[in-house]
């Protein structure tokens, strides 16, 4: 495993959500990564950011380690989830939230609705 390899192992698996995503929560760069961030932001998610665009090498790490081409990428208690098109799709199923509430993860469900009933 490469540096990086061993930096995002360790990250997905100390924390219990993660974003990895181009800039942070609070300021998103790419519309992808602000939607999957607005959604966790929304449902009062308390997760890790990393911003690949401080670090090239996570930057493509990221991509190698989840065999996914692209960022954002989620991962939930180290399993890698999906990117923008995955969790938006989950949001509005109500897939995400049962994986929130299998895995212990903190959610608020009201808004989560909220969410559903804005995209009906």
């Amino acid at each position: 495993m490469t540096d990086a390899q061993t930096q995002i192992k360790e990250t997905v698996t100390e924390n219990d959500v993660v974003l990895f995503m181009k800039g942070t929560s609070s300021m998103p760069q790419c519309g992808f990564s602000s939607r999957v961030a607005g959604v966790l932001n929304f449902m009062g998610v308390d997760y890790k950011d990393v911003n690949v665009l401080a670090d090239e090498a996570i930057r493509q790490g990221v991509k190698d380690y989840s065999d996914w081409p692209t960022v954002p990428q989620l991962y939930i208690k180290g399993e890698f989830v999906g990117g923008c098109d995955i969790i938006t799709e989950m949001t509005l199923s109500g897939e995400l939230d049962t994986m929130f509430e299998q895995n212990g993860v903190t959610y608020n469900k009201e808004a989560a609705d909220k969410i559903r009933e804005a995209n009906a």
